[in-house]
């Protein structure tokens, strides 16, 4: 399984973005697709997941509201479209992609791709 993120950039605060990550291999190692965010000196954590089978989304609380995961099948391609960003937003974002589906930790996830930088502006 590849996945190649993109979409990441430098954005004023309130401002939007929409990430990509396109994914190619094995189906049935990415039926849940996720992404995470890693900021300097921070843990990696959990952003948004996806199920590329029923497309059921699961997000984390803090970016309910803002962040909002979605699939198109047809382009191997989940987006993350982000809304209102903050500055505390700026981090390096990451597609995964697991066997499993829903899942919230990075442990759970057996691929990923290079990361995009999204950086907030204040």
């Amino acid at each position: 399984v590849q996945l190649q993120a993109s979409g990441g950039g430098l954005v004023q605060a309130g401002g939007s973005l929409r990430l990509s990550c396109a994914a190619s291999g094995r189906t049935f190692s990415r039926a849940g697709m996720g992404w995470f965010r890693q900021a300097p000196g921070k843990e990696r954590e959990f952003v948004a997941a996806i199920s590329m089978i029923t497309g059921n989304t699961y997000s984390a609380d803090s970016e309910k509201g803002r962040f909002t995961i979605s699939r198109d099948n047809a382009k191997n391609t989940v987006y993350l479209q982000m809304n209102n960003l903050k500055p505390e937003d700026t981090a390096v974002y990451y597609c995964a992609a697991s066997v499993r589906v829903g899942v919230k930790e990075s442990s759970s996830y057996n691929y990923w791709g290079q990361g995009t930088q999204v950086t907030v502006s204040s």
